[in-house]
């Protein structure tokens, strides 16, 4: 008929086949922050700090996230919220600087890497359970009756860590900041022991942080089935001949323009 001659097609559309019950982790509840972590104090490996003393000023190169602890309690006045403590640990590199030269002269590579840390800590809704799961793939040669009950999960999401400023200056007019003791595993990540007596100059860091904290549990779900997940696109099979492979490649348009602030999606501040 011709008052359907413009009709989308309907068949294009994805068709509700059937309601299927899925195991998956929801989340129950979450919180995003945007930190400026103030002075911050910074430890080194022994083998660094001394190249650190023979400086006169310092400037902060980059700083990265190595890992974060996370231990989660729940709160006994309040059921069904928790509280989640957050350890964060940065890698935080340096340049440094003499009173008659400029940067790396204090050590060949130009540029120190130190240990800077930092905690916080969240109220989330993480709800109650009390029934035990157990599964085929469990290990039965140890049994641990406190890992079989469904408990809610924290995880945290952190982005690159903005690298605001850093400071320098002689400990001993500096606030007593000593860490009392650091994994191993971390420590490791630095190749030798972190220094931890407070002795020496001192270097102060200020970064920006930004983090989503969630609190998810395990649950089953009924959800809208409409056909099974089938790949749409071919594999792309390899080749030994690099000017072949290089052909496929799209030009990097965006490489030779780079975006404007009034364009959409810049800058962390855009973000919702």
């Amino acid at each position: 008929m011709a008052e359907n001659e413009f009709a989308p097609e309907l068949e294009s559309e994805p068709v509700f086949k059937e309601a299927v019950c899925v195991d998956a982790m929801r989340i129950y509840d979450s919180c995003s922050d945007k930190d400026c972590l103030e002075d911050m104090r910074v430890f080194f490996p022994t083998n660094v700090q001394p190249l650190l003393d023979s400086c006169a000023n310092v400037r902060i190169h980059d700083i990265d996230v190595i890992t974060v602890y996370i231990d989660m309690q729940p709160i006994p006045i309040n059921r069904g919220y928790y509280s989640v403590d957050l350890l964060f640990f940065f890698d935080v590199a340096l340049d440094l600087y003499t009173n008659t030269a400029g940067p790396g002269t204090c050590c060949g590579a130009g540029c120190i890497h130190g240990l800077s840390m930092f905690s916080k800590k969240v109220i989330l809704y993480g709800s109650e359970g009390s029934v035990k799961i157990f599964s085929s793939d469990d290990d039965r040669a140890e049994v641990d009756p406190r890992s079989c009950y469904i408990l809610p999960k924290a995880s945290v999401q952190v982005a690159k860590p903005v690298a605001l400023s850093a400071k320098i200056c002689d400990a001993s007019y500096c606030p007593c900041e000593v860490c009392s003791a650091v994994p191993d595993s971390v420590a490791a990540y630095f190749g030798a022991p972190i220094d931890l007596s407070g002795q020496g100059t001192a270097v102060y860091v200020t970064v920006g942080l930004f983090s989503i904290v969630q609190i998810v549990r395990n649950v089953q779900m009924l959800i809208p089935a409409y056909d099974f997940c089938i790949p749409d696109k071919e594999c792309v099979t390899g080749t030994d001949n690099p000017c072949e492979l290089f052909r496929k490649i799209d030009f990097p348009t965006e490489e030779f323009f780079p975006p404007k602030a009034s364009d959409a999606g810049c800058g962390c501040g855009n973000r919702t």
